[in-house]
């Protein structure tokens, strides 16, 4: 049976849209917001309409009629923390899509959007693998500060993606293997995938776990207070330096991995050495989450935007091919993974999950 979905992603200052029958795309478009436009609105909710209308509008002068979508799935925002999978949008993840019960952000705009559009067409809405996924052990929660318990928000709709996609390849259920993947993005993600279940993660969101193109990772802690009393610094510079201003942007004045790259290929030794060293901290995460599966890893993926760069996967290998052999999915596909997570619920392949 074919299924035509349409795909939502909201980012900061742009709308990702798609149209799937089934898994193949038919229709992709990147809508670009400018500052102009999205400073007449004092949060991120009272662009709903703005980014509805600019939605329906492509669609239309594309003439792709939206009665022919059978469902319309939208970017996962900032919810409370839930289990993996695909969920229906309902009135308690509205309420809370709406008031950013964990903060604020555009992809919450995604469930809101994806369900307005689909009321009106009298199907469903659905959301698949948002960024609070949280299937952490118990023992993973602990930082050694009670106050301070690990959490888990990162790179979910990727990360379980690439398990499932690398289970299908090769002829087994992604319940039944253990996989670390490593997204490496604007921020990295390293991920222990047990059964079906990724059961520690660093928080790619506060910059835990490697450094990153614009995140600091792992500080020296008590440096780290130092500086925040020193007074030379407000609480949200010391924030930018850790999401936003940390990583690869702090030493090399740049979050673009591909000018880096440029300037490694031209003999600039002190960035080769700063991108080595993002990809020795990617390299100690694999290995630590090999010991949370106990030595037992069926396959690393490394993945994400710099997963295209042969230098740092290179150096990756080089590192951890010992521990289990290495897959490689380059870039993120998040708008096929929107796609995928709805079709295997619309296929009876996956059970629809419930936002409670």
């Amino acid at each position: 049976m074919n299924f035509k979905l349409l795909v939502i992603n909201p980012g900061s200052t742009s709308t990702k849209i798609a149209v799937f029958n089934n898994n193949e795309e038919i229709l992709c478009e990147t809508l670009r917001h400018s500052s102009k436009e999205l400073e007449k609105y004092e949060n991120v909710h009272e662009q709903f309409e703005f980014r509805k209308n600019a939605i329906l509008e492509v669609l239309k002068n594309n003439n792709f009629h939206v009665k022919e979508i059978d469902a319309v799935v939208g970017r996962g925002g900032l919810l409370k923390p839930i289990v993996g999978g695909t969920y229906k949008v309902n009135k308690k993840m509205l309420e809370d899509l709406k008031i950013g019960v964990q903060g604020e952000h555009a992809s919450n705009l995604g469930g809101i959007i994806a369900n307005s559009i689909a009321e009106k067409l009298k199907i469903s809405a659905y959301i698949v693998d948002p960024v609070v996924v949280d299937e952490m052990e118990d023992i993973a929660r602990f930082s050694g500060i009670p106050e301070l318990p690990r959490k888990s928000i990162f790179h979910a709709l990727n990360q379980k993606a690439v398990g499932k996609r690398y289970a299908n390849e090769i002829g087994k259920k992604y319940e039944d293997l253990n996989i670390i993947v490593a997204h490496m993005g604007g921020g990295v993600s390293v991920g222990a995938h047990k059964n079906g279940r990724i059961i520690d993660i660093n928080n790619a969101l506060d910059g835990e776990g490697a450094y990153s193109p614009e995140r600091s990772g792992n500080v020296p802690s008590g440096d780290l207070v130092r500086l925040c009393f020193s007074g030379k610094y407000t609480k949200e510079e010391i924030l930018k330096k850790i999401t936003g201003k940390g990583g690869l942007v702090a030493y090399c004045g740049t979050n673009n991995a591909l000018d880096i790259q440029n300037s490694i290929l031209k003999g600039e030794k002190t960035f080769k050495l700063v991108y080595e060293g993002m990809g020795y901290q990617v390299s100690k995460d694999i290995g630590s989450a090999a010991a949370v599966l106990k030595g037992k890893v069926d396959s690393i993926i490394l993945t994400g935007g710099i997963a295209y760069d042969n230098i740092i996967t290179s150096f990756i290998k080089e590192r951890v091919s010992f521990i289990a052999p290495i897959t490689i999915y380059k870039g993120e596909d998040e708008m096929l993974a929107l796609a995928e997570g709805t079709l295997r619920v619309l296929e009876g392949k996956e059970e629809l999950k419930e936002y409670k």
